[in-house]
């Protein structure tokens, strides 16, 4: 494992997908732990896609089961973003966390805080935002652990190249922008949550990734086309995990 430190973040380079992973899981478990102890709760807010799956499905695992046993009662689950579906699509964000992880391991249905993607994009965004608000008894929810993947475009979140979200002077919690690319709306946390947490960390595996991580990296500029470059935690952490192929045009 290979480390380094750029623009405020802390990168660390595993030789292959599986361990990133576990190294993810290894620091998910220290987190909880740490948040657990410190204000009796543990905030998480997931993202899709097959990187952050391989971390789930391991900390399904027994071999996490007793580390994490009395940590998930203190666990609340909710979403970086969601695909405009029903939960039961294989589309869903939603549906993929609950398959690998979410179904093995000991929570309580009112500990998971889903997206609505099945309703209005508009009406979810804005009853995801309240939710938010509620549960955390404050106008700026702030996350212990924010898990966030990086595509071959740079994007994350739901936050794409070019998106009016990168500019949001409304300084909305979550919104439903409509991807051009994609032809379809999304649900999404904004810059103000990202960048509100304690802990942000990126996933990102693969060779393809390579190029946008050089560039996300390259300077301390803001770049409308380098979402990912955006997320930079106000008061908090950020940590990236990436493989060696990811990481390959990296100084």
């Amino acid at each position: 494992m290979k480390t380094l430190e750029k623009r405020g973040a802390h990168i660390e380079v595993w030789p292959d997908l599986a361990e990133l992973s576990e190294r993810g899981a290894q620091l998910f478990a220290e987190i909880a732990g740490q948040s657990v102890k410190r204000h009796s709760r543990f905030s998480l807010a997931l993202s899709g896609g097959s990187t952050p799956k391989a971390l789930f499905n391991l900390l399904a695992d027994d071999a996490y089961a007793e580390r994490m046993h009395h940590l998930w009662r203190g666990t609340e689950v909710f979403w970086v973003d969601e695909r405009c579906v029903p939960p039961d699509d294989p589309q869903s964000n939603y549906r993929m966390a609950h398959e690998a992880l979410l179904s093995h391991v000991e929570l309580d249905p009112e500990q998971i805080h889903r997206m609505r993607g099945e309703d209005e994009p508009e009406r979810a965004a804005e009853d995801y935002a309240q939710h938010l608000q509620s549960n955390f008894g404050t106008s700026d929810p702030a996350f212990d652990l924010v898990l966030l993947g990086m595509g071959a475009d740079a994007h994350t979140a739901s936050i794409f190249p070019h998106s009016t979200l990168l500019n949001d002077s409304e300084e909305r919690l979550v919104a439903a922008p409509y991807v051009e690319k994609l032809g379809a709306y999304r649900l999404t946390f904004t810059l103000r949550v990202l960048n509100g947490a304690r802990c942000v960390v990126f996933l990102v595996s693969g060779r393809e990734k390579a190029e946008p991580l050089r560039q996300v990296f390259a300077s301390t500029e803001r770049d409308a086309g380098l979402p990912a470059r955006w997320v930079r935690p106000a008061e908090g952490s950020l940590v990236w995990l990436v493989d060696e192929e990811a990481a390959s045009l990296l100084d």
